[in-house]
């Protein structure tokens, strides 16, 4: 029997079930033939020609066809990679647009390649030849899901961005092994919106969390030869589809409602979403690369080829290839995949992977491309947090503080001086510039200190336990000999490799992490916490843990009694931020006199005096000195009234030898009571205080913080 099945229309593109049947449209501006290919059950496939295109987009509309109907796509055209094109109705084809996946690619199952893969070595010139299995049985099929659900009264936090903190974690990673929650939760949307992990989070003190990619994932091949999984996620197949594995539900389509139920439990508590999001390049790897959508569906579109040689594709990623953000379908599909998990899933904010790679205009990075202009004019996006990793691997592609208004960006800059600075080797002047911002970067083109995201460690590199326990790299786990991960950790071990016995080794790291800490939530711009840092969390000294699906990578929960403190000590800092306006500050510090009488920040030595610029040029230097003007914080509530808050001294020694601090003149403050100290977490505000001229003994590499009473 032959299904019944009418034009369609060719927008929107995707699946789009109006309740009594779906349109299905497709984007290839060069095939010469589609086929709609629907699935029962047991597998069994169902080809429906598609006849109609318009604008380049094959469309059919298909009577009784709804939700739960597994589907996938065959593409004809010329087979000619040495032209830029990949046609191969053998191979089936995910739908760039849809709105759920099911499962994973099968390597085992069939061949996805679009070539066959030669017996012996591989060449450059292996994939000439089309290849004719049916590599349906290896490849997940789209699933047409039902948009409907109840967000009830949900609505975005709209934190600003002073008073963000973010917790970058992974779905799996934070729950896994979280405890308390039913084994079927583990590892899920759901278990991420159990009351237990909100609850954790929210007595943290964060206020986002920013998810590692669950747009949908494909491993890569190589991968599962050795076992492993990309756990991390940076292998993207489905842009507009929750990644599948991560949900609790096994119903079809289920997947989607399941994050969606996950946003609004995050938003009820008051916690934003965001999430890290790959749009510069797909899971199908360089020309030799497996044919699981985009390459079967359209290459010459969806991928930038070389323009001497479109057989092979432009890397500016390091993973094969590169998505052709220039042209106007792809960034179609960017800013549909975009709206569509801000409008129909409620998400606040994205990171984009790679940035510099999207603003790559022809060739060089342009901060005025196509891509930017799409997003600030869009009246959407233009109003979400905008993150960027201002970065990539191409030639220039290193772009921190070069993004435009709208953009954050993380600081590799200020990740790089504050790791060198508890290890004795960046300057003081480094130092306090990125402490207060990096004004240098963001100050000279109408951008605020927000504009830096700060981050001391991050998913990719070492784990701040890991980061003050190895000097090298351990990642043998990953099947690579060592090779992979980067060689650049500015770490220190203390004296030995790896975990030890000996109780001032120890002692010591425990103070360096909370250095590392209060100097990160303490700084002004937006604090990025990495899950896990406050309570110890160690990948063994694996520095590179992308392919590790496993126990390596899993919060441990069952921590240790002094990690238990360093949580404690983690959730009073990001509550003394919260609390006091001097940290969070919406501009610039300028370090000019003010109401009443004092600059908004005034740095001194040892000796309690003003620092000289012989004294900020003077790179042996390990201690500074700094004064927060909480009278003069430049803010305003929403009634135009200044807000203030208290004032602070913060001593920082980094040198290996305790420090003698004498206190700046009674002008500055008569009494100051100690707020905390790293070498002391146990010490409460208040019990011990100073007066002005007096002397606050700082123990070697640690910081005091103090607090004005009078």
């Amino acid at each position: 029997m032959s299904r019944e099945a009418w034009p369609g229309e060719p927008f929107p593109l995707g699946p789009i079930w109006d309740g009594e049947g779906t349109n299905f449209s497709l984007f290839s501006e060069h095939a010469e033939g589609v086929e709609l290919c629907l699935f029962d059950g047991d597998g069994a496939e169902e080809r429906i020609r598609v006849v109609d295109h318009t604008a380049h987009n094959w469309h059919v509309y298909l009577p009784g066809v709804g939700p739960g109907q597994r589907y996938a796509y065959r593409v004809y055209g010329p087979y000619a990679p040495t032209q830029g094109h990949r046609f191969n109705p053998a191979k089936l084809l995910i739908d760039p647009y849809a709105k759920a996946i099911d499962g994973t690619v099968d390597w085992d199952a069939a061949n996805a390649l679009p070539y066959t893969p030669p017996d012996d070595e591989v060449t450059d010139d292996a994939d000439l030849e089309p290849d004719d299995e049916d590599s349906a049985p290896a490849i997940p099929k789209c699933v047409v899901v039902d948009p409907s659900f109840d967000w009830q009264d949900d609505r975005p936090p709209r934190i600003p961005w002073t008073d963000t903190v973010i917790y970058e974690t992974h779905v799996k990673g934070l729950t896994k092994r979280f405890p308390g929650l039913p084994e079927e939760l583990q590892g899920t949307y759901a278990g991420l919106a159990s009351d237990e992990v909100v609850g954790y989070l929210k007595d943290l003190g964060v206020t986002a969390v920013e998810l590692l990619p669950v747009h949908h994932i494909a491993d890569e091949s190589f991968l599962h030869e050795h076992g492993l999984t990309n756990y991390w996620g940076y292998s993207t197949i489905g842009y507009l589809a929750p990644h599948s594995p991560y949900a609790a539900s096994k119903d079809p389509g289920g997947n989607l409602k399941e994050f969606k139920g996950m946003v609004k439990a995050l938003h009820r508590a008051g916690l934003e979403v965001f999430l890290d999001v790959v749009y510069n390049h797909t899971a199908e790897g360089n020309h030799l690369g497996p044919m699981l959508s985009f390459k079967g569906v359209d290459n010459s579109s969806y991928y930038r080829l070389s323009p001497e040689d479109p057989h092979f594709y432009m890397d500016f990623t390091g993973t094969g290839n590169t998505l052709n953000a220039v042209s106007p379908a792809v960034l179609r599909l960017i800013m549909d995949s975009l709206r569509y998990f801000v409008l129909e899933c409620h998400v606040d904010g994205f990171r984009f992977d790679l940035a510099s790679t999207l603003a790559r205009q022809f060739y060089d990075v342009d901060r005025l491309s196509t891509f930017f202009d799409t997003i600030h004019q869009d009246p959407v996006l233009s109003q979400v947090k905008l993150i960027a990793e201002p970065w990539d691997v191409g030639p220039g592609g290193y772009q921190v503080g070069n993004f435009p208004v709208l953009w954050s960006e993380w600081n590799g800059m200020y990740r790089d001086t504050m790791r060198d600075f508890w290890r004795g080797q960046a300057s003081v002047a480094d130092f306090a510039s990125r402490f207060t911002g990096s004004s240098d970067l963001y100050g000279d083109d109408g951008r605020r200190p927000f504009a830096s995201v700060n981050f001391i460690t991050a998913h990719d590199g070492f784990t701040l336990h890991d980061l003050v326990t190895y000097n090298d790299k351990h990642n043998e786990a990953n099947h690579e000999d060592n090779r992979d991960g980067t060689d650049d950790n500015r770490s220190w071990n203390h004296g030995v490799e790896g975990e030890t016995d000996d109780a001032d080794i120890v002692k010591l790291r425990s103070r360096q992490k909370r250095n590392h800490l209060t100097t990160l939530l303490l700084s002004q711009g937006v604090p990025m916490l990495l899950g896990g840092d406050e309570m110890c969390r160690t990948q063994q000294g694996n520095n590179n843990g992308w392919c590790q699906d496993s126990e390596l990578s899993w919060y441990d929960w069952d921590v240790r009694d002094d990690c238990t403190e360093q949580r404690d000590f983690t959730r009073r800092l990001i509550a003394l931020r919260r609390a006091e306006p001097v940290f969070r500050r919406e501009r610039f510090l300028a370090g000019e006199q003010s109401a009443p009488g004092l600059p908004d920040v005034w740095w001194f030595r040892l000796d309690g005096r003003r620092m000289t610029r012989r004294d900020w040029e003077n790179h042996e230097h390990r201690w500074l000195g700094a004064f927060f003007n909480g009278d003069d914080t430049g803010m305003r509530d929403r009634h135009g009234q200044p807000i203030t808050g208290s004032s602070f001294l913060l001593l920082f020694n980094a040198h290996h030898e305790d420090a003698v601090f004498k206190l700046p003149a009674a002008r500055f403050g008569a009494r100051w009571d100690v707020e905390l100290t790293t070498a002391a977490p146990w010490i409460q505000p208040g019990a011990e205080s100073y007066r002005a001229r007096g002397d606050c003994y700082v123990t070697s590499r640690s910081i005091t913080v103090l607090r004005r009473t009078t």
